[in-house]
């Protein structure tokens, strides 16, 4: 029989490793961390999004400009694919009002013990504590392990190292330099669905009061993204599930340009003109803030970050206050550290896989996961993706097999 191993125990090395026992190969996983699925277990704490049910083409759009290697990967195991599976592990999914999907508990610990529980009971050998530092002169794979390093052998080796994001929990981006001294072409490592810092910070009296607290029912738009839902102040600038959506197209702008401009619409409900309205109604001897208040209901957060980015001449001006409250210029310079980002975008290039996600430059060695040069926003695309990769590089790892048992030597 023959041999794979695994490294990472993250959704696409465990996915890997299910494809690979079902089909009745030795399989081996091995992960730095104490336990696996450490990231996995976090992504589950405020509820696991585990995909989302928004049909197959607008799914498929959220993966930018890797849309054409990851839609095959999809094709084979999509939403509904991913909801079965976790069906047959006893875990029930529903449909938020979002269209984001969960488990019917809300929690990744449940999916994980029983998905854990499958792969032992299938066979598979886990080492824990074990780092991944690179390959000996002959091949063979080096770990650092509690008793001193190890050396391990395989037929084939699935790499799913994941990222650099969040690094304590397992995914460093160590794995790079390794790679690349093998000559293998791999994209820079940069933070995705990551917050930003803005032009010269706030000031203290805005970032003390509202640091934490969010922007509810607004819109961001940049370019051609257009999008409403709420994000967060943070001390240094913004972040959330809105500037995530966006936080690609910042990246790159801020990467190219030095800086990134978005329009925040404070008031996405109401057009123009109806706001312009109102903020010139005759207001009395009532302050600027009540007026806002009692005519469009923006006051806390709203009306404090049109005072911090406003000139005082602006405010005080109907028409270009109105104008600004459908559409603040909020200027970002830099994101957040890749460590603080949800995910990572940059990795190994697909260019340097072959149609089995096999490494061009190292026969016999495949790749799965968010390791891969791809990203995609929050709202169940990222695991949904992990997943997909995991298996596919195991059906690769088959195929590649299956042809090394017609008279191809098998490579290590």
């Amino acid at each position: 029989m023959s041999s794979v191993t695994v490294i990472g125990a993250g959704p696409a090395g465990l996915m890997a490793a299910e494809v690979l026992s079902a089909a009745g190969l030795e399989v081996d996983v091995y992960d730095a961390m104490p336990s696996a699925g450490r990231k996995f277990l976090l992504a589950g704490k405020g509820g696991l999004n585990l995909t989302h049910s928004e049909p197959f083409d607008a799914f498929a759009s959220r993966y930018g400009d890797r849309r054409a290697q990851i839609e095959p990967l999809l094709r084979g195991f999509d939403a509904q694919a991913l909801r079965d599976w976790a069906q047959g592990l006893g875990v029930e999914t529903f449909v938020g009002t979002s269209g984001r999907v969960f488990p019917a508990e809300m929690k990744a610990a449940p999916l994980l013990r029983a998905w854990l529980h499958r792969l032992r009971a299938a066979g598979v050998r886990f080492h824990m504590r074990h780092r991944f530092v690179g390959w000996t002169p002959d091949g063979a794979l080096r770990f650092d392990a509690p008793g001193g390093e190890e050396i391990a052998r395989a037929d084939a080796v699935v790499l799913a190292l994941g990222g650099a994001s969040w690094p304590r929990l397992g995914s460093d981006g160590a794995w790079v330099p390794l790679l690349q001294a093998r000559g293998i072409d791999v994209a820079p490592l940069a933070p995705a669905n990551c917050g930003f810092d803005v032009r010269n910070g706030w000031s203290a009296w805005f970032a003390q009061r509202f640091a934490g607290q969010p922007f509810k029912s607004v819109a961001i738009r940049f370019g051609a993204f257009h999008r409403q839902g709420e994000f967060v102040a943070t001390a240094t600038g913004v972040e959330g599930s809105l500037v995530y959506a966006v936080s690609a197209l910042l990246r790159e702008e801020v990467r190219a340009h030095g800086s990134a401009t978005f329009e925040l619409d404070l008031l996405p409900a109401r057009r123009p003109d109806q706001v312009l309205a109102e903020v010139a109604h005759p207001r009395g001897s009532r302050s600027l803030s009540s007026h806002l208040k009692s005519r469009l209901h923006l006051d806390g957060i709203k009306f404090a970050v049109l005072h911090e980015l406003l000139p005082k001449e602006d405010m005080h001006d109907p028409s270009r206050l109105a104008a600004a409250i459908k559409a603040l210029p909020v200027t970002v310079v830099a994101a957040r550290p890749i460590e603080e980002a949800i995910s990572t975008a940059g990795g190994v290039r697909f260019e340097a896989l072959d149609d089995n996600q096999m490494l061009r430059a190292s026969p016999g060695v495949f790749c799965a996961g968010e390791m891969l040069d791809w990203e995609a926003p929050t709202g169940g695309y990222l695991l949904t993706a992990c997943f997909a990769t995991g298996r596919a590089a195991a059906q690769g790892v088959l195929r590649w097999h299956g042809n090394a048992g017609q008279g191809q030597n098998m490579e290590r």
